[in-house]
């Protein structure tokens, strides 16, 4: 549901976003439509070359709102939000999240809302775990924002619908009030987990997906692929907690539906690049950004191994990736599986 407005709704506020990539700059320019945005990223060399182009190397062609600041000075980054009413947005990948948040610790920050989805490699931690156990539990209100979004087409300011969830009411209405407008719709939930699972394992059957169209198999497998992989993320995400609900939403369904099927979409094109038979690092060479959905696949299967949670698709695009199985062999080992009751 929609949060009730506060007392800073209607009013501009300051923005900081931690993190030039390509979706941290989307949002960047789209927050900065109508408050102030300060864009920070550790690079100087390139933060110097976007400021004065006006536009980053990632969205080329896209020119930055005027009320869009660059600075690699991370204390005026923070400094930047310490007014009341101010937002601070961590936009880097999950294996950057835990370092960033390192630089965070112990500073005076109003909040915190991240807009990576994963698993951290090494722990299998989701954001908002890394988050607690880097922070504190009540250190900081914080959440995810996610949904299904493509940084060139957000950059563009074409229609885009997100959901921010978090335990704090207040943070909830605050990203509403700051987020929602124009061509931005933002719904907000309490469901946090299903909201970080549902965003995390999309990626690794958009790999499938890619992998199957890449193979020929057609419409009617790319199909099956995202209802039985929807199927997959529900069933782990309501094993760690999440609501069944949740992932018939933006977060679930629609995010997993944008990933698999949008040519915009990076690990797509690691299942595509798959199917042609290139190796995986020349694949990952090729994108030049990071794929979120092949380090994902390791920890959700691992996960998923641990809780007893059946997850085949996953477990056979880990096996493309990991064990040296070919994608072809992926399909026949799903193909061959007993049949069972939907």
């Amino acid at each position: 549901m929609q949060e009730k407005t506060s007392k800073h709704a209607g009013a501009a506020r300051k923005v900081s976003v931690l993190g030039a990539g390509a979706w941290g700059t989307a949002v960047a320019m789209a927050l900065a439509q109508r408050h102030e945005v300060l864009l920070w990223g550790r690079n100087s060399a390139a933060l110097e070359t976007m400021r004065t182009a006006r536009e980053s190397s990632y969205l080329p062609g896209y020119t930055f709102p005027e009320r869009l600041q660059v600075a690699a000075d991370f204390d005026a980054a923070l400094a930047h939000v310490a007014e009341p009413g101010g937002l601070l947005i961590a936009a880097c990948p999950v294996a950057g999240l835990r370092p960033l948040l390192g630089q965070l610790k112990g500073r005076q920050i109003p909040n915190i809302v991240w807009l990576c989805k994963g698993f951290e490699y090494d722990t299998g931690l989701l954001p908002h775990q890394i988050v607690r156990e880097v922070l504190g539990d009540d250190a900081v209100a914080g959440g995810a924002l996610s949904g299904p979004s493509f940084a060139q087409e957000v950059a563009k300011g074409l229609p885009c619908a997100l959901t921010i969830a978090s335990d704090s009411a207040e943070l909830r209405a605050c990203v509403v009030e700051t987020a929602h407008g124009g061509n931005m719709r933002v719904y907000s939930s309490e469901d946090l987990v299903g909201v970080e699972v549902g965003g995390a394992v999309k990626n690794v059957l958009a790999i499938a997906t890619g992998a199957a169209d890449g193979l020929g198999l057609g419409l009617n497998a790319r199909a099956a692929l995202i209802t039985r992989g929807l199927a997959e993320i529900t069933r782990l995400g309501v094993a760690l907690g999440g609501k069944n609900e949740t992932f018939m939403g933006l977060t679930g369904m629609g995010d997993l539906i944008l990933t698999c099927t949008g040519d915009l979409s990076r690990n797509r094109r690691v299942g595509l690049g798959l199917a042609q038979g290139k190796a995986l690092d020349v694949i990952v060479q090729e994108l030049g950004h990071v794929a979120e959905g092949v380090p994902c696949a390791k920890a959700v299967r691992e996960l998923a191994g641990k809780l007893g949670v059946d997850m085949p698709i996953t477990n056979a695009v880990a096996g493309v990736l990991f064990d040296g199985d070919q994608p072809q062999a992926m399909v026949a080992r799903l193909l061959s599986r007993d049949p069972r009751g939907e």
